[in-house]
């Protein structure tokens, strides 16, 4: 949960520069207005009552979207869920550079609804400017509808709030996202630019990098669920040394002849994260999982079709097919952990 959490918390730093150019001109114009005597708390409390209803907005879309995944068991979903946030996330970078056209028409659209709602808005503001008058209510009704804009990063960060496993993690994962975007905007709007514009450029691209990358690391933990040949254990692997060979076979034979092996799940990890187990026979993995971590709550391990919930502080019996011999990935429900199940003769 902590990797889920830091993850769409950089999500969310490195395209604050992406919110900036979609509602920084609607802040400095309609959110965030204010007399001249109005003083650093006058222009800091509206910035403030934005920033903070807008993160209100994103956590409450969270909870509902997570509580949605969790309602509808998308367990199976899940792996593609995160492949598609990844692609829209590459899209995203490529479209912060300014240099590849086609990925900027991929940028979604605000619906009228939303757009009217905004203009609105906008003329109360300036009415209470011109006669000398503010109100919280306004950056904070506008930081509200904002949460709902149908915004390229935001909307990959929903993706993995309603693939995050309930509401809970759903509501943390866009909090996280959404604190990410909170300091340099918060900056932009009490300063009107904290960006100069002969690094703008260059700052765009650093963080489109920063955009793409993120897709690649969602882009990874599908393929880690799903078994795909192709990621960073299988990368990790060939520049390694091989020590499956070494690793000794520990395990005991049920009294059903099944071979019974050990595992242990402690700090998001696992020991050992190479387990050796017998070709051709049934094997039952006795997970011993000592914490309640999110991330560790499921096994995967898709090349043998495996994919069972772990109880909490408990051992759990996963049952794994005979299988031949090779080296099988193994990793939690997320994608996050990373381990394997090697198969060879005892």
């Amino acid at each position: 949960m902590t990797a889920l959490i830091a993850s769409a918390f950089v999500l969310g730093l490195a395209t604050s520069v992406h919110c900036i150019s979609m509602c920084g001109p609607m802040v400095v114009t309609y959110a965030v207005r204010c007399t001249d005597s109005a003083g650093w708390r006058g222009t800091v409390a509206p910035n403030l009552a934005y920033q903070g209803a807008k993160i209100a907005s994103y956590t409450l879309v969270g909870l509902l979207l997570g509580a949605v995944g969790s309602a509808l068991n998308v367990d199976a979903l899940r792996p593609w869920v995160m492949a598609l946030a990844g692609v829209f996330m590459i899209v995203l970078g490529l479209g912060m550079t300014g240099r590849v056209r086609w990925a900027t028409r991929f940028q979604p659209r605000p619906p009228r609804a939303l757009v009217t709602a905004l203009s609105r808005l906008r003329r109360k503001a300036t009415e209470d400017a011109e006669t000398g008058t503010s109100t919280l209510a306004v950056p904070a009704t506008f930081g509200l509808l904002t949460g709902l804009m149908p915004c390229a990063p935001l909307q990959a960060a929903q993706l993995v709030a309603a693939a995050s496993g309930s509401a809970v993690n759903g509501a943390v994962t866009m909090l996280a996202f959404g604190v990410g975007t909170a300091p340099l905007m918060l900056a932009f709007g009490t300063a009107s630019s904290l960006v100069p514009a002969r690094w703008k450029a260059r700052l765009h691209v650093a963080l489109a990098v920063v955009v793409m990358l993120s897709g690649l690391v969602f882009l990874n933990r599908a393929a880690l669920l799903t078994g795909f040949p192709v990621n960073s254990q299988a990368v990790a692997g060939i520049f390694a040394h091989d020590t499956s060979a070494d690793a000794p076979m520990a395990f005991t034979t049920a009294a059903d002849g099944t071979a019974e092996v050990p595992l242990v799940i402690q700090d998001v990890r696992y020991f050992p994260d190479t387990v050796p187990v017998p070709a051709g026979r049934d094997v039952r993995l006795m997970v011993d999982r000592r914490e309640d971590h999110t991330c560790s709550d499921r096994l995967v391990i898709p090349e043998m079709g495996v994919d069972v919930a772990l109880a909490p502080n408990a051992t759990t019996a996963v049952a794994l097919p005979p299988s031949q011999p090779g080296t099988y990935r193994m990793t939690c429900g997320m994608g996050m952990m990373a381990g394997e199940i090697v198969v060879r003769a005892p």
